[in-house]
C-alpha cells in the first residue's frame, strides 16, 4: 500500500508556520464497488475534456487535435482551426473549458504549449468560437489571450488546467518548465504560478496586487500543476501539482500565497539529492495533502453527484505513474481517508471530471486512449 501523508491546516490559511501543521497517514477508506464503462476509444494521448450542453463531449489530444465525442461515443474528425502546438515531450494541446456563457457566445478556451522560436516554447491560452457544423466542426475567431513568460528551451512542465471562477474570470495553472525551477519564486514572471485573468486576458480585478508581482498572478511557488477545480462549498480554487520523487501536492490555492517550490518540498530529486531547504519554512504554505511516493497527479474533481451518495464532498484525483484514481475523503478541509481505485486497470489516468449525469468520467493517457465512465456496480 502506498503511504499517504496528509497535512491538515489546523488554523486559518493565512497562518502558515510549520509548527501549526499536523501530519498523519490517511487510513484506507472502505472499498467502493464500481463499474467501468468504455465510452469512447481511438484517442491519442487525450488530455482534457469538457461537456457540451447537448450531451456531447470535447476532448483534446496532446499531439494537437480537438475532437467532438457524440453521445454514442463516436469520435469526430479533428476540429479545424486549432492553434498550432509544440507537441514534444509533455507539450501539446492540453486543457479545454467552455465559456460560462457558452450557450450564448459559443466560446471555448484552450491551453497548449506554444512554439515561440526554434526549440523555445511556453504555455499559452486561446479562446475561439466553436462551430459544430456536421461533418466538419471548426473554430473561428481564434485569439491568444495569455502567453507565459519567459519561454524556455524545454519540453517539460507546461501545467496546465483551466478553471472558471464564480465571477466568470479564468484561472490558468502553469509549470516552471523544470530547468527554470528557481523562477517559481520570482513573482515578476508566470513560471510556476497560478494565473488569474479575465476572458480577454487582462489581470483579474481581485488579484493580490503585491509589490513586484506580475498583475496576472494569483499565487506563486508551484512546480507543475495538472489539476485544478473549485471547491463547490466555498468557491475557492484547489490545485494539485507534481513533486519529483515524492511530494505530489494537493493545495488550497489562495491569493498572494507562496507554496514553496523549490525552497520546500516533501520530495527529493530524481538523483536522490535533497531539494531546497527541507519540508517547511516560515511564511511558505504547507499542502493540504501529499503523496510519498508520487503517483504523478493529473486531473482533479470534487464529487457532488447523486450516483455515489457516499462520495459527496470527496476529492477525486488521477494518477499517471500510480495508474489509479485516488478518492480522498474530506472532513473540515482535511483528508481523513483515501481509496486508491482502479489499480487493476493498469491505465495512466490523465483527467477526472464529474459528468452532468453524476458519473465520474476519466481520460486514459496512451496512444490508444479512452474515455471511461464510472457508475455504481450492479
Amino acid at each position: 500500500m502506498r503511504a499517504r501523508i496528509a497535512v491538515a491546516a489546523a488554523v486559518a490559511a493565512s497562518l502558515s508556520s510549520p509548527a501549526l501543521a499536523e501530519q498523519w497517514n490517511a487510513p484506507e477508506a472502505p472499498k467502493t464497488a464500481v463499474k467501468v464503462e468504455t465510452f469512447a476509444t481511438g484517442l491519442e494521448n487525450p488530455w482534457g475534456m469538457a461537456f457540451l450542453p447537448d450531451g456531447r463531449l470535447l476532448v483534446t489530444e496532446r499531439p494537437g487535435r480537438l475532437r467532438v465525442v457524440g453521445s454514442d461515443g463516436k469520435v469526430s474528425v479533428p476540429v479545424a482551426g486549432v492553434p498550432a502546438v509544440a507537441a514534444s515531450g509533455q507539450g501539446g494541446l492540453l486543457d479545454v473549458a467552455l465559456s460560462p456563457r457558452f450557450s450564448e457566445d459559443r466560446t471555448i478556451f484552450l491551453s497548449y504549449a506554444e512554439t515561440r522560436s526554434v526549440l523555445w516554447n511556453a504555455t499559452a491560452v486561446a479562446r475561439a468560437k466553436l462551430v459544430l457544423d456536421e461533418p466538419s466542426p471548426r473554430l473561428e475567431d481564434v485569439q491568444v489571450i495569455f502567453q507565459q513568460e519567459p519561454s524556455a528551451r524545454s519540453t517539460y512542465h507546461f501545467g496546465s488546467r483551466l478553471v472558471f471562477a464564480r465571477d466568470g474570470t479564468l484561472f490558468v495553472t502553469t509549470g516552471e518548465r523544470s530547468m527554470l525551477k528557481e523562477e517559481a519564486q520570482n513573482p515578476a514572471n508566470t513560471l510556476g504560478k497560478t494565473v488569474h485573468i479575465t476572458t480577454d486576458g487582462a489581470p483579474a480585478p481581485d488579484n493580490p496586487k503585491l509589490p513586484g508581482w506580475d498583475p496576472k498572478i494569483w499565487s506563486i511557488g508551484h512546480r507543475n500543476m495538472q489539476g485544478a477545480a473549485l471547491n463547490p462549498d466555498t468557491g475557492e480554487l484547489w490545485t494539485i501539482e507534481h513533486g519529483a520523487r515524492g511530494g505530489d501536492e494537493l493545495n488550497r490555492d489562495l491569493p498572494g500565497k507562496n507554496y514553496g517550490w523549490p525552497i520546500i518540498t516533501w520530495g527529493i530529486d530524481y538523483s536522490g539529492e535533497k531539494i531546497g531547504e527541507g519540508t517547511a519554512k516560515e511564511g511558505l504554505e504547507q499542502p493540504v495533502y501529499y503523496w510519498k511516493p508520487s503517483i504523478a497527479v493529473s486531473g482533479l474533481a470534487f464529487y457532488t453527484g447523486d450516483l455515489f451518495p457516499g462520495w459527496k464532498g470527496n476529492v477525486l484525483i488521477g494518477g499517471l505513474a500510480g495508474q489509479c484514481v485516488d478518492r480522498l475523503v474530506m472532513k473540515d478541509g482535511q483528508v481523513v481517508e483515501h481509496e486508491a481505485m482502479l489499480t487493476e486497470l493498469g491505465e495512466r489516468i490523465r483527467d477526472v471530471r464529474q459528468g452532468p449525469d453524476g458519473a465520474v468520467w476519466l481520460l486514459t493517457d496512451s496512444h490508444k486512449g479512452r474515455v471511461l465512465r464510472l457508475v455504481p456496480a450492479g
